[in-house]
């Protein structure tokens, strides 16, 4: 029997390339989430403080970073410079959280991430729909990141924790979907966007889980 993909070849190379940057994806995201619980240690063990506005200036500024240098060699300095600066941050939180909320909060963010996960690559639906939640929502948290500077939202913090596990959930959706469909073919970007989803989505667990055991 002739096998369908010698009958179409464009077939054949699309599957070889979305298995490459799935792969290299990742490895790459293995890797930065390897490298950001480093620098999340050393984080703790200087009893760093949070930053504030100037986290937020550092991200953007690293973010912009990668987005330039993605099709270069550089891209992968600037994905561990901005992934091991998001680690580090995380020694203020971690410092005040018990071990037993880190490891609950940890094991949720690995079980989401492998159940959203395989869901997208099991039944390769598409989730590009999602496009204009994630717009809508990207601006929403940076209106609530700039609020939240000059109004104490603590009442609201449950609500905004559980929206940011949805929009965190619906980037993993949306960005293996778009790996799996061919709308993402360099995994530089894609290993950004699914590391700040895992982020968020650890963060945010961690608050619900500690608000929820009165942590």
């Amino acid at each position: 029997m002739v096998d369908a993909r010698t009958l179409n070849p464009s077939t054949s190379a699309s599957s070889a390339l979305y298995a490459g940057v799935l792969r290299n994806t990742y490895l790459l995201l293995s890797l930065t989430l390897v490298w950001s619980t480093v620098t999340a240690y050393v984080s703790m063990q200087m009893n760093t403080q949070p930053m504030g506005f100037g986290m937020l200036i550092i991200y953007i500024g690293l973010l912009f970073a990668v987005t330039k240098t993605q099709n270069s060699v550089w891209g992968l300095f600037w994905v561990f410079a901005l992934t091991g600066f998001l680690g580090f941050t995380l020694g203020p939180i971690l410092n005040y959280s018990s071990s037993a909320l880190i490891v609950q909060s940890l094991g949720l963010t690995a079980a989401v991430f492998v159940a959203l996960s395989a869901y997208a690559l099991i039944t390769r639906k598409d989730f590009s729909f999602l496009s204009g939640f994630l717009i809508a929502g990207a601006v929403i948290i940076l209106g609530l990141v700039v609020l939240s500077l000059f109004i104490d939202m603590s009442a609201f913090s449950m609500a905004i924790s559980g929206g940011m596990v949805l929009f965190a959930s619906a980037l993993i959706l949306f960005q293996t979907s778009q790996i799996v469909h061919g709308g993402e073919t360099n995994y530089i970007s894609a290993t950004v966007g699914l590391y700040v989803a895992l982020y968020s989505l650890f963060i945010h667990l961690l608050s619900l889980l500690g608000i929820m055991g009165d942590d």
